[in-house]
């Protein structure tokens, strides 16, 4: 796997890979993840950066440590639009962070590495959002 860690943005921060869309859009599994219109409605309601500090510190606690508590099990598969876009983007845990990411298991995520996991994220959370037919996000109520 591509280990993007080395590919950094002109401030030091972790870049998205260019590929990184293509190749997550190739995978069946990741590929179904969408949010329903529940997480929608939460998405717009609290926009996205209260969502980011959200992710930031499920991050924290939940992907950042080195081996963490149920690794493998920690990202719910509902509940927040964070979650959903966890599964989504392979950053729910370790190995998918590993498979999908380049950052490998058993070393605690710096905080660019963390910031890299926010922002696909929020960029996923965008994506899927600009997905919304503007006649579906006019109808929703606030």
């Amino acid at each position: 796997m591509n280990d993007i860690s080395s590919d950094r943005d002109s401030i030091g921060a972790i870049a998205l890979p260019d590929t990184l869309w293509d190749r997550l859009a190739r995978s069946e599994f990741r590929a179904k993840f969408h949010l329903n219109e529940k997480d929608r409605l939460y998405l717009e309601t609290r926009g996205l950066p209260v969502i980011a500090e959200h992710a930031s510190d499920f991050i924290a606690a939940r992907l950042a440590p080195a081996k963490p508590p149920r690794d493998g099990r920690q990202t719910p598969w509902r509940g927040h639009p964070v979650f959903v876009a966890q599964h989504a983007t392979g950053t729910c845990c370790r190995s998918c962070l590993a498979q999908w990411h380049g950052f490998p298991k058993g070393t605690a995520l710096d905080d660019r590495q963390q910031s890299y996991v926010v922002k696909v994220i929020c960029r996923w959370l965008e994506r899927e959002d600009a997905d919304v037919p503007v006649q579906t996000q006019a109808s929703l109520p606030l």
